[in-house]
């Protein structure tokens, strides 16, 4: 039997294949192909295949898997078709020609390469190449029609399977994104299992997991700094896809909290023209319009670009409230030989918003609702939260001999903010509007190289990655406040003028992060069904801040080192079966902290372990993941104000002790049937402080303990096929915040989602969503305490309305 192939798809092959099949075939020959027998070297051998019958694209990767072949084909050849089952001992010839019966479809070999074509009425047809799928290693999503994917490499650089990866994953496919209409990164986390989404305003979205605050973005494997009151919360329309890694990944990442990795991969060139101009209207008057461009830039196809555009215009359901956001993405790629491939790209993001600074305040009494309605707006119509983003990057990917592979990898983001805002506050007993005038910049750079591959140790096969990294980010901040009487039952947006000065309390803050890290791992192939993953990573960790705030010098130490800082990784995994992998494993990470204790010494960094065991499951060809994971996180030295300091200042720090999370995470994500597509997932997760003066107390109460979420999407049999129906539910148990004898408190809610989408021909696709179906009232954000509080309502029923062209 021939082998399958695994590991990552070697550049010089695509390429060779590429240029092999630059030719043209007319419709008989095409026919021909269809009946002539695989080349002997295939055709020869008879193989077990076990194929169900299932949309054409996962079909295909099966058989590929199974025959260890690679199939190549274009995404107008296979959309909307189903493939035939294929079960038993037979040639490879015979279980394609039997997968294929009924679609039309004819396929031609070369070597050990199949590429598929439909039949032209007639004249000549040139092949594109827009997919090499049949291999288990494709990681692309776009295209696929499908919630799973091929391997990811957010946990360890390692690329692997969600089954061989021994930690809670999700990705969020393409077509998942464009099922759900998701356009912003908070949309994606919205229906992502064991990720929440808290708000303080409509531009101020904080991410959670497991407990703690995600604190690092991942494009393309490289960590930056993520801080949704600075940072634009990025536009999906440049992503094929979304890889979560929940728990401490330090390995990683370097420093940070042990919440989870969010990467956002971003969409790659196309060797074929491809085209597609998308529009949508919605609620609130949402208009928006994506394009998408792609195309090899040579006659060779050795340079391909692609660009891709957005426009986003919206009102709110809140008074004045509105939002102005573009996108512009380009990427390109080089290949400088057939064994390196260099990348190059940048993006351009800018968002206008028009909004205040907070949210609704609270009863000052108790914290109760104080009755607001879901379109109150307690800002003013001279109030804006604008961001802007630009970013540059470059990849070299490098073939070596034996199998290893070199990358490079380096991005830089320069980010604007500039804020005037305000939020409501009860003080001295009166009301007023507290507002803020800021600019900030905030620039980040990225590095990281790293070289994997395989090496044998007695008697078997292992793989290994070895790497260094430097994350380097610079933040200047400048600003000052001004408090303004107001009354809020009684307030309108138009009659405050601007402040013309803000000379309360004016603030400037410089803060230099430096941080660089070495890295290694290595997967070993202990038995057939055993596999050891290790890792290691040192980091060398430097912090500098000027503050100009009148802040007490005991508040912080403003040079701060962690020097050969240590994180530890170690999973096992067990194969049951074909279809079920058991797993444990150990990860960490750390987060300096720069405040004081009040005998002036700096607190230690904080240091986060996740401990997990779970089981994975591949069903239906792998074309459905399922997963139950039970895990425990323990965080240690997280800094809590203390009163009075032995220094006499009026506040200082101490180490807070233990605080654990313990919980479940359940999730399954795939092909239930050939048309029928689900995601989704249970979280629990109990945060508690573990010792000090306030054990056994909710160490968060405002995230919520319970989540369920679920999107399902299916293609509704003959003559309707050009029809899909969806929904998606969201669940969540009741939540809370205390301050003294005050409660602020949240009812648990559910959200329930629908979609349908009509197939008009094979260029154009129309989708009709409703968000929000019951119109269920809920608080996206909490206030978390009741002098200064604020809450944020999440959007009342909506609807959207959208085309999509492709050419």
């Amino acid at each position: 039997m021939m082998p399958a192939r695994h590991g990552p798809v070697p550049f010089s092959t695509a390429l060779k294949l590429h240029r092999a099949f630059r030719l043209k075939t007319t419709s008989s020959a095409l026919g021909l192909a269809l009946a002539m027998p695989f080349a002997a070297q295939v055709q020869a051998q008879e193989i077990e295949f076990d194929i169900r019958a299932q949309a054409l694209p996962g079909a295909l990767q099966a058989f590929g898997r199974q025959a260890g072949v690679e199939v190549l084909y274009s995404q107008d050849t296979v959309q909307g078709k189903n493939s035939k089952a294929v079960k038993g001992k037979m040639q490879p010839g015979q279980a394609l020609t039997q997968l294929l019966g009924g679609t039309g479809i004819a396929y031609s070999l070369q070597g050990n390469v199949i590429t598929l074509t439909a039949p032209a009425s007639g004249g000549a047809l040139e092949l594109g190449v827009t997919n090499i799928n049949g291999l288990a290693n494709n990681p692309t999503t776009e295209g696929s029609g499908s919630y799973t994917s091929g391997p990811m490499s957010t946990a360890t650089k390692l690329s692997l399977s969600q089954r061989e990866t021994p930690q809670s994953t999700t990705v969020i496919t393409r077509q998942r994104m464009d099922d759900q209409a998701m356009v912003t990164l908070e949309d994606a986390i919205r229906a992502t299992p064991g990720v929440t989404l808290q708000k303080f305003t409509a531009a101020r979205p904080l991410i959670y997991s497991r407990g703690f605050q995600v604190d690092n973005l991942m494009y393309d494997g490289l960590p930056t700094i993520y801080d949704g009151d600075f940072l634009p919360s990025p536009d999906l329309a440049m992503f094929d896809r979304i890889e979560v890694v929940r728990g401490a990944n330090g390995l990683t990442q370097g420093s940070g909290n042990p919440s989870a990795a969010i990467n956002l991969v971003r969409k790659r060139p196309t060797r074929d023209p491809q085209v597609s101009i998308t529009g949508s209207a919605g609620s609130w008057d949402n208009y928006r319009t994506e394009l998408d461009a792609g195309s090899a830039l040579t006659e060779s196809g050795n340079v391909r670009g692609r660009m891709v555009a957005s426009y986003n215009d919206k009102q709110s359901f809140r008074d004045v409230e509105s939002t102005e956001a573009s996108l512009l993405y380009g990427i390109t790629e080089f290949d400088l030989s057939d064994s390196t491939m260099l990348t190059v790209g940048g993006s351009y993001q800018n968002d206008n918003n028009n909004t205040s600074w907070g949210g609704l305040p609270v009863s000052p009494i108790d914290g109760s609702d104080l009755g607001f309605s879901r379109s109150t707006y307690l800002g003013n119509k001279w109030e804006y939260y604008d961001k802007e983003s630009k970013s540059v990057f470059t990849e070299i990917n490098h073939e070596l001999d034996h199998g290893w592979n070199l990358r490079l990898a380096a991005m830089k983001t320069w980010t604007t903010l500039d804020n005037l805002g305000s939020f409501v506050r009860f003080r001295a007993n009166n009301w007023e509007q507290r507002t803020l005038k800021q600019h900030s910049t905030f620039e980040q750079s990225t590095y990281d190289a790293f070289a994997s591959g395989p090496f044998q140790m007695l008697g078997r096969e292992h793989e290994l990655v070895v790497g260094g990294s430097w994350r380097k980010s610079v933040k200047d901040t400048a600003g000052g406040y001004a408090n303004i009487p107001t009354d809020p039952f009684n307030f309108d947006p138009g009659a405050t003028p601007k402040p013309s000065s803000f000379s309360v309390m004016p603030f400037a803050t410089s803060t230099d992060i430096d941080q660089k890290g070495l890295y290694v791992t290595t997967r070993l192939n202990i038995a057939d069904p055993l596999k050891v993953i290790l890792g290691a990573r040192v980091d060398w960790y430097q912090f500098d801040q000027d503050l100009a705030n009148g802040a007490p010098a005991i508040l912080a130490n403003n040079n701060y080192k962690v020097q050969r800082n240590i994180t530890r990784y170690a999973g096992v995994i067990y194969d049951l079966d074909d279809n079920h992998s058991v797993y444990a494993s150990y990860t960490d990470i750390f987060q300096p902290q720069v405040e004081l204790a009040s005998d002036r010494s700096t607190l230690k960094p904080i240091t986060g372990e996740n401990y997990e065991v779970g089981i994975k499951g591949e069903y239906f060809d792998k074309t459905l993941n399922a997963s139950a994971a039970l895990y425990q996180i323990d965080q240690v030295g997280r800094a809590t104000e203390v009163s009075p300091c032995v220094s006499g200042d009026a506040i200082c720090y101490a180490a807070s002790g233990k605080v654990r999370t313990q919980g479940i995470d359940l999730e399954f994500n795939g092909a239930i049937t050939p048309n029928w597509q689900v995601g989704g997932g249970y979280t629990y997760a109990e945060t508690r402080f573990n010792s000090g003066p306030q054990e056994g107390g909710t160490f968060d109460p405002d995230l919520p303990r319970h989540v369920f979420k679920l999107n399902t999407n299916y293609r509704l049999p003959g003559d309707l096929e050009k029809w899909r129906v969806g929904g998606a539910v969201y669940s969540q148990n009741g939540i809370f915040n205390k301050d003294g004898a005050a409660y602020m408190e949240q009812s648990g809610y559910t959200l329930v989602d629908l979609m349908t989408s009509y197939q008009v021909n094979k260029n154009l696709l129309t989708q009709f969503s409703l968000n929000n179906v019951f119109d269920k009232t809920y608080y996206e954000g909490l206030a978390s305490y009741r002098i200064g509080g604020r809450s944020v309502y999440g959007a009342p029923r909506n609807f959207t309305v959208s085309a999509k062209y492709t050419f």
